[in-house]
């Protein structure tokens, strides 16, 4: 069919799965927000009710992205479109999700002990359930993504496609980028991007799309100062970066960025 046809799949893909995921972000949101106290009691409750709604949504988010990927590189390469079967691990960040699931109620607590009235505590704790809950959303895409392309084959690259009206520098530099699949696609908290399979096994180079990146670089340089005559000046693999993060895997950061390790806990 092509490219009609390809581009029908992306967009029922990017509307079924920005379905499944505000949802799931409304249903998790309006359960802290039902709590009649956020002590540890009602922590307790709120994991009960909102853990087996999001590990089934995350599957199903594997599985609707395991099933676009499918068609799409059938409809590319040729072939059968089944889907290869895909497991979201219930842990996407390597930790257990209840501890995970948790931490808003830490940070009320936390915020509590500092001098924060309630009100604001509570804000913080949602806003950070907000995060966890998008986060690990897009975390299950892109688990799914890589089994499905790398079990599949047929197609050896993709692109990040963004979705939404308004999307980040990081997301915009890293969309004129192509990938590998075995690749993880890296994110950040927030990142709402898709997978897109490219056709054909002929490496397309790591530049796609050279007029969105000379954008990318004009807006930056109208903050900077430095512009892109040609040279990439400023270079965007100065500007973007993936880091190793120690939940979320490969992470989209500003090379300025840094991480808070182990040395930076002070000693007892």
């Amino acid at each position: 069919m092509g490219e009609a046809l390809q581009n029908a799949l992306t967009d029922r893909y990017s509307a079924l799965s920005t379905s499944l995921r505000d949802r799931v972000v409304s249903f998790v949101l309006d359960a802290f927000d039902s709590l009649g106290s956020y002590r540890d009691a009602d922590a307790a409750l709120f994991l009960d009710r909102v853990l087996p709604v999001v590990l089934a949504a995350q599957q199903q988010m594997g599985t609707v992205t395991d099933a676009y990927l499918s068609a799409m590189i059938a409809d590319m390469a040729g072939g059968t479109a089944a889907p290869v079967g895909v497991a979201v691990d219930q842990a996407v960040r390597g930790v257990p999700p209840d501890e995970v699931y948790r931490r808003p109620f830490v940070t009320a607590y936390t915020a509590l002990s500092r001098g924060h009235d309630y009100v604001d505590a509570i804000g913080q704790a949602r806003t950070r359930l907000l995060s966890i809950t998008e986060t690990d959303m897009q975390l299950a895409r892109t688990q799914a993504a890589r089994q499905s392309m790398t079990r599949r084959g047929g197609a050896q690259f993709y692109r990040r496609r963004m979705t939404g009206t308004g999307n980040c520098a990081l997301c915009t530099i890293a969309s004129t980028q192509r990938y590998r699949v075995a690749d993880l696609m890296p994110i950040h908290p927030g990142c709402h991007c898709e997978p897109v399979p490219l056709p054909g096994t002929k490496d397309p180079g790591q530049i796609i799309d050279e007029q969105l990146l000379k954008d990318a670089h004009d807006a930056i340089a109208r903050d900077t100062g430095q512009s892109d005559a040609g040279g990439r000046t400023p270079d965007y693999r100065q500007i973007i970066v993936t880091r190793e993060h120690g939940e979320y895997g490969p992470l989209l950061a500003v090379r300025r960025q840094n991480f808070t390790g182990p040395d930076d806990i002070p000693a007892a």
